[in-house]
Parts: C-alpha cells; structure tokens; sequence
C-alpha cells in the first residue's frame, strides 16, 4: 500500500500558470491591434491624398484645354478685316448695291454645296465685300481699266484680278444680237470653249484656266455702259451664258446675277442669252437667272426665244 502511494504521489504533477505569461499573451495582442490600426490609417491618408492630387490634375487639365480652345481660336480672315474696315470708313459711299441687292448674291454664295467659284465682272465699290463673302472659295474679278486692276491687286494683292479688252459699244446692240442669231450654230453656240471662239460677243482673251472653271455665281456688274460709246455689258452676259451652259461638273446650275437689270441693254441682252425661262428674281436693279448646263451639240440659248433687239441706235 506504501508503495502505491508513493507511486501516486510520485507521478502527480503541478503546472502553475505564471503572471507574466498571461500578460505577455495580452501584450502580443494589443500590439497587433496597433499595428493594424495603424497600417488602416495610414492606407486611408494615402488614398486621400491621392483622390485629391488626380482631382487637381482634372481640373487643371480641363482648365488649360478650356484655356488653349480659347487661344487657338482662328482670327478673322484678312478678307474680312479689310472689308470691314473699308464699309466702316467709307460709309457715305453713293455708287453701290442695295442691302437687298446683296443680300441675294451673299445668300447663294451661302448655299454652294462647296467652296464657291464666283465670276466677278467689274471693279466696285463691293469687291472687297465679294472677296469676303466667298473667303473659303475662289473668287475673280474681271476688269476693263487695266490701271484700276493694278492699282487694286498692288494693294489687294489676296484678290484675283484680271483686265480685258472689250470690243463692243453700246451703239452696236442690234447688230451684235443679230449677227451672234446668226452664228449661232457655229461661232456664237452656246456651248463651246470660248478661249478658241470667234464670235464677237465672247471673250476669248482671259487666262487660258478659267474657261476650265466650273462656275457657281457669276456676277454682272460691269463694264461701263451709260453711254453709246461704252462697251456695254452684252459681251459679259453673253460669255457668262456660255460658260454656265458648257459646265464639266459640278450641280450643273450657275446663279447668274445681271446689275441694272432696270436698263434697256442688260435686259434686252439677258433676255437673249439668259432666258426669260430662266429668270428667278427680277426687282430694283438686279435680275437673277439660274442657268443649267447643256448638251454640247445645243444650238439655241433659250427654249422659247421672246427677247427682242433694242430700238435704239
């Protein structure tokens, strides 16, 4: 019995748990905690400041595009300026069109279906508008003063300008329609390359390249015809019928517009070349004539011809 005793006593154990065990288990955790919470906090500043920085950034970068949209905003074009300037220092100008009148030439500049080509016959007080008004197209200007041509392309040297030579007068209107009736079959066709014509009312003397232009508007506005020896416009209606008939390309219609339309020679001469049939708009001093192209073999301008030569001599 002793020995089992003893045995027992022998093989009985005790664990004892120390204080400082306990506390170093507690202390372990509490530095985890810390930790953690720290590495939170620090994760959450740096998303912040992040957040903050790339918002900065869009601002400025929408900023500066708003800033550089403004600066690069194209300038007027010189046409423009100039023309603006001209009309503002010259307000008292007598010798020009009505707001009506150009109304109606800027509203079908306005409707090319692309960058117009605008035929000017004659130097006025309107040509720097006219350059303005088609500054994305092509415009020429036909002159007969040889010395006002290159007074205004010295000084206007963005404007196209060409001088010719008319050989008509006033005086010889009769005679002029007469023999283009005439030849109309031949020389005076209505469709034709008029840089190898030899009827009489065509001019044949411009730069070779603009009979190979397809024309959109062509305005008449010269040359000088107020008295019997002036040249007359019967040769510029004339040219620009031909011209707008014998077009390439192109919508195949040319807006053809005849100032001091209210005089005997520019409607008796348009109402030969142009067609009454084809007259939009004829009030005050402008008459407006919408031309289509035709077939190469046409011998006859007008569908129904009704214009009749003029009394005078």
């Amino acid at each position: 019995m002793k020995n089992n005793v003893n045995n027992t006593t022998t093989n009985t154990k005790l664990i004892l748990l120390h204080p400082y065990i306990q506390k170093q288990g507690t202390t372990n955790r509490l530095w985890l905690l810390a930790f953690i919470s720290l590495f939170t906090v620090a994760f959450l500043l740096t998303v912040m400041i992040y957040t903050r920085e790339s918002i900065a950034t869009t601002v400025t970068a929408v900023a500066a595009t708003g800033a550089a949209k403004t600066t690069s905003s194209p300038p007027l074009p010189k046409s423009v300026v100039k023309a603006l300037l001209h009309y503002a220092a010259n307000s008292n100008i007598t010798d020009k069109m009505s707001y009506a009148d150009t109304k109606l030439i800027s509203d079908a500049l306005r409707h090319c279906s692309a960058p117009c080509n605008f035929l000017v016959f004659g130097l006025t007080a309107e040509t720097l508008l006219w350059k303005s008004l088609n500054h994305n197209g092509r415009t020429v200007i036909i002159e007969e003063n040889r010395y006002f041509a290159a007074y205004m392309e010295e000084t206007n040297p963005e404007i196209e300008i060409y001088d010719v030579q008319y050989a008509t007068k006033i005086s010889q209107l009769n005679e002029l329609i007469t023999t283009a009736r005439e030849k109309m079959k031949n020389e005076c066709r209505p469709v034709q390359n008029l840089l190898f014509s030899d009827c009489k009312l065509g001019l044949n003397d411009l730069p070779n390249q603009l009979y190979e232009v397809d024309w959109d508007v062509v305005l008449i506005d010269g040359p000088r015809g107020y008295w019997p020896d002036g040249p007359g416009r019967m040769a510029a209606i004339f040219t620009a019928g031909v011209l707008a008939r014998s077009k390439k390309g192109g919508n195949g219609k040319t807006h053809i517009f005849v100032h001091d339309f209210n005089r005997e020679v520019e409607r008796v001469s348009s109402e030969e070349f142009l067609c009454k049939e084809n007259l939009v708009k004829a009030k005050g001093m402008l008459g407006h004539f919408v031309v289509e192209k035709m077939d190469e073999n046409s011998v006859q301008f007008c569908r129904n011809r009704t214009s009749s030569t003029s009394s005078s001599s």
